[in-house]
C-alpha cells in the first residue's frame, strides 16, 4: 500500500464505530418490510381470494410513500436521519399491530385494511432513503464501494430471508402471526437507530415544502444523471411489481405448490445476489457503471423472460437465480454512480426523490398484475385452472384460511 493511501478493505467498514449499528438495524427493519409485502399478498390471495386487489394493497403499500418522497427527502436534510427513520420503524409496527388486532376482533376487511396500509406507506421514505443518505455521511469515501456493496448484500438476504420467513409463518401458523412477528422486528430494528449518533451536516434555512420542490427539480432537472437512473430503475420496477403478485398465482396454479415455495423463490433471488454484490464490491466501478448496470439488466430480463413459459419448479428457480446474480453488480453500480453525482448537501432531497421515483414503476406493476393475470388464466391453455380457480384463490394444504389471519 503506497504511504497516505487509505485503506479499503470489508473489515474497515466494521471499525467505523456507527457502521455496526446502522448496519444491523437496516437488515432488521428490511427483513420485516420484505415478510409485510408477501404476508399482505398471501393474505389477500388466501382470504379474499383477489390476485387484483392483491395489486392493489401492493400498490397502496408503496405509492403513499413515493408521492411524499419530496417532502421526506427536505425533512431528512432539515430535522434529521436518525430520528425519522426510528419514527417510520415504529409507524411500520404500530400498522401491523393494527391490522391484526382488526383480524383478531373479527373486524377486517378491504375497507379497513386497505386504509391502513396506505397510511404506513406515507413514512416510507424516511427510512428507505434516509438509511441510504446516512451511509456516505459516516462512511469515508474510498470506501463507498464496499458499503454500497455490504448494503446490496444486506438487501438481497432480506429480500430472500423476509419472503421465506413469511411463507414458513403464514403456511405453519397462519398469516396472523406472520404480522405479528413482522411487528417486533421493527421493533427491534427502532431499538438499533434510535441509538445512533445523528452526523452533523449544515443547517437548512429554506421552507420545508420550498426545499421539497427544490429536490424535484435537482433530480428531474438538473441532474441528468439522476434523472436517467429513475427512468431505468422505475421502468425495471414495472417488471418487479407484476413479479410480486405473479409470483404467488403462479405457484399456486401452475405449480400447485405452497406459500412456502414463494418464499423460497424469492429466496433464491436474494441470496443469489450476495457473491456477485461482494465480488463487484472489491472493484472500483468509477466510470463503469453505466456498462454494469446495461449488461445486467439485459441478465435480469432474460431472467424474467424465462418465467413466462416455466413449466416446472426447477426451471422457475433458475429464471429467479440469474436474475438474482445480475441483481448485485446491477446495485452496487447504481448506488455509487448516485453517490458520486450528488453534493452531500443535497443527499437527504436528492436520494429521496430519485428512490421515489425509481420505485414508482412497482406499485404501477402491482396494479397491472391482476387483470394480467387474469387475462393470462383466460388465454394460456398451459396454466391448468380457470378464471374461476385464480378467483377462488391457492389449492394449498389448510386453504381456504378461516376469518382470519
Amino acid at each position: 500500500m503506497s504511504p497516505g493511501r487509505e485503506k479499503t478493505t470489508y473489515p474497515d467498514l466494521f471499525r467505523i464505530p456507527a457502521f455496526p449499528r446502522l448496519a444491523g438495524g437496516v437488515m432488521l427493519a428490511r427483513t420485516a418490510s420484505q415478510m409485510m409485502q408477501l404476508t399482505l399478498v398471501l393474505f389477500v390471495l388466501q382470504r379474499f381470494h383477489s390476485p387484483t386487489l392483491a395489486g392493489i394493497t401492493v400498490f397502496l403499500a408503496i405509492v403513499p410513500g413515493i408521492a411524499t418522497s419530496p417532502l421526506a427527502g427536505a425533512l431528512l436534510d432539515r430535522h434529521g436521519r436518525v430520528r425519522l427513520i426510528t419514527l417510520d420503524y415504529l409507524v411500520g409496527a404500530a400498522s401491523l399491530l393494527a391490522i391484526a388486532g382488526l383480524d383478531i376482533a373479527g373486524r377486517l376487511n378491504p375497507v379497513a385494511l386497505l386504509p391502513i396500509v396506505a397510511v404506513s406507506s406515507l413514512t416510507y421514505s424516511l427510512s428507505n432513503s434516509g438509511a441510504r443518505s446516512l451511509l456516505p455521511l459516516i462512511v469515508p469515501k474510498p470506501l463507498w464501494d464496499r458499503a454500497n456493496a455490504l448494503d446490496s448484500i444486506a438487501y438481497a438476504v432480506t429480500i430472500g430471508a423476509g419472503p421465506a420467513l413469511a411463507g414458513v409463518l403464514t403456511a405453519s401458523s397462519g398469516p396472523r402471526v406472520a404480522l405479528l412477528v413482522t411487528a417486533a422486528l421493527f421493533v427491534l430494528a427502532a431499538g438499533l437507530m434510535a441509538a445512533l449518533p445523528e452526523p452533523v451536516v449544515p443547517s437548512r434555512t429554506g421552507g420545508v415544502l420550498a426545499e421539497a420542490r427544490a429536490g424535484l427539480t435537482h433530480v428531474l432537472v438538473r441532474n441528468r444523471t439522476l434523472r436517467g437512473v429513475a427512468l431505468v430503475v422505475s421502468l425495471m420496477n414495472i417488471g418487479l411489481g407484476v413479479l410480486l403478485v405473479a409470483i404467488p398465482v403462479m405457484v399456486f396454479q401452475r405449480l400447485h405448490g405452497s406459500p412456502v415455495f414463494v418464499g423460497q423463490l424469492w429466496a433464491i433471488y436474494g441470496l443469489a445476489s450476495v457473491p456477485s454484490a461482494l465480488l463487484f464490491g472489491r472493484v472500483n466501478t468509477e466510470g463503469r457503471e453505466r456498462t454494469v448496470m446495461a449488461i445486467c439488466g439485459f441478465a435480469t430480463g432474460l431472467g424474467v423472460a424465462l418465467l413466462a413459459v416455466a413449466g416446472s419448479t426447477w426451471v422457475v428457480a433458475g429464471a429467479m437465480l440469474v436474475a438474482g446474480l445480475a441483481n448485485g453488480p446491477f446495485d452496487v453500480s447504481m448506488f455509487s454512480l448516485r453517490q458520486r453525482r450528488t453534493d452531500p448537501a443535497w443527499f437527504g432531497r436528492a436520494f429521496a426523490v430519485s428512490m421515489g421515483v425509481n420505485w414508482a414503476g412497482q406499485p404501477v406493476g402491482s396494479a397491472m398484475s391482476g387483470p394480467l393475470i387474469h387475462l393470462g388464466a383466460v388465454g394460456c391453455l398451459s396454466c391448468r385452472g380457470s378464471l374461476r380457480d385464480v378467483r377462488r384463490g391457492p389449492h394449498v394444504a389448510g386453504y381456504p384460511f378461516r376469518k382470519r389471519g
